[in-house]
């Protein structure tokens, strides 16, 4: 009888939590499902503190209109959440907005977040509750004039956001369902893969279509077999979610983070329905065009070739295979064929760090070529990499090389 009436009052608790009641995070249950939404969607990345543990946030994040400084989540009550209800929570996930009503910027995602249930944030947010407090002031008002102007968000949300929570599609699977509101929601994965239009808010007709963010690329994601993924099996999809990597690529720069902190973490249910979603979504998107590969007597790739022989053969191997599952080869590898070259020139000029995750903790590196190579060098050996071994893709000129050292030299400081 005891059992019986702790499950009652656990239930009664719940109900009263999904009505807009202070999230309980003495609740077991309810903080481990919390938990693991947050994890899905990468909150740690974006929100961790200068002690690498906590989420107590204060660093900058880049956006094209300005740096903004990163809250502090931890229920701190003068820095961070403490003072929240589940119904402010709610409202900032479901909204965008604030306590007091001001609209926060979409560098939070909840474009994408606003899919998640009220159910699904009273479980996060009983996570957040339940975090030690860590207290952390950050000033939230970093971006320069006009963007630090929050009423503008009022008409930037109504160009460019529609709040409304998931709607599994009937016609398709359960499992496909979960990828979707796992992609379209928690993982935000369109804040990154999807282009961007002049005010910030998402091409819609180039979902998952591959853009440029922060002196990276984050490639494409639709089923283009020359830029995206449809050269990709299943299994392949779930292993570089798994483990950061496979024969294909390797996970660095910010994707790194979404393996280390996210992916990794995830059920193999999920990540299988990840992969199904993604496979199935794009079926029918084509985006390579007709792009020829420069001829091999062209001098850019003559020169190219011989920088490669030099400087990458020993790794990458002379016939762009690579290792398996230590450099990825570089032969119909879709990342260094994307239309903008940002990607592999980012990796030339400062290297690469790949992700360490608990099945594949060595994380092998790319070493920095900047300090050796001049900019014409690093033009001539990404075009030779970009058209080789049956890739095709537009020419590199150095003057893209002299403003992605730029970039990479500003970073640096």
């Amino acid at each position: 009888m005891r059992h019986i009436l702790l499950a009652a009052t656990l239930l009664a608790a719940t109900v009263l939590d999904a009505g807009g009641a202070k999230a309980d995070p003495d609740n077991f249950t309810e903080v481990e499902r919390g938990k693991y939404l947050a994890i899905a969607g990468d909150c740690m990345a974006c929100h961790i503190g200068a002690d690498g543990k906590s989420m107590s946030g204060g660093h900058l994040l880049e956006t094209p209109f300005g740096k903004i400084s990163v809250p502090n989540i931890t229920p701190d009550k003068e820095t961070g959440l403490g003072r929240w209800s589940a119904e402010d929570f709610h409202r900032a996930m479901h909204e965008g907005k604030r306590p007091d009503g001001t609209h926060l910027y979409p560098a939070f995602p909840y474009p994408d977040f606003t899919k998640l249930s009220r159910a699904d944030n009273d479980a996060i947010f009983a996570y957040l509750q339940a975090l030690p407090p860590v207290r952390n002031a950050v000033d939230r008002d970093t971006l320069p004039f006009p963007f630090n102007i929050r009423l503008l968000m009022a008409g930037w949300n109504m160009l460019n956001f529609e709040p409304g929570e998931f709607r599994p599609d009937p016609q398709k699977s359960a499992e496909y369902n979960r990828g979707a509101f796992l992609v379209e929601g928690p993982a935000h994965c369109g804040l990154c893969h999807t282009p961007r239009n002049v005010m910030g808010g998402d091409k819609d007709s180039q979902l998952l279509q591959g853009a440029a963010l922060q002196g990276w690329f984050a490639p494409n994601l639709t089923m283009d077999k020359r830029l995206g993924l449809g050269d990709w099996s299943e299994e392949e999809l779930i292993a570089y979610l798994r483990t950061g990597r496979n024969d294909r690529a390797a996970a660095s720069g910010p994707m790194a983070e979404v393996v280390a902190y996210s992916t990794s973490q995830m059920t193999d249910a999920d990540l299988k329905a990840i992969a199904v979603y993604l496979r199935e979504n794009g079926r029918v998107v084509n985006t390579s065009g007709d792009t020829t590969p420069l001829a091999a007597d062209d001098a850019r790739m003559r020169t190219g070739e011989a920088i490669y022989a030099d400087t990458c053969k020993a790794c990458h191997v002379a016939d762009g295979s690579g290792v398996s599952r230590m450099f990825p080869r570089l032969a119909n590898n879709q990342l260094v064929q994307q239309g903008d070259p940002t990607g592999v020139l980012r990796v030339i000029l400062q290297g690469a760090q790949s992700a360490a995750t608990p099945l594949s903790p060595t994380a092998p590196s790319m070493p920095s070529l900047g300090w050796r190579l001049n900019d014409q060098q690093v033009a001539d050996v990404a075009t030779y990499i970009r058209n080789a071994w049956g890739n095709a893709a537009p020419a590199v000129t150095a003057d893209q090389v002299k403003k992605m050292r730029e970039v990479t030299s500003a970073r640096a400081e």
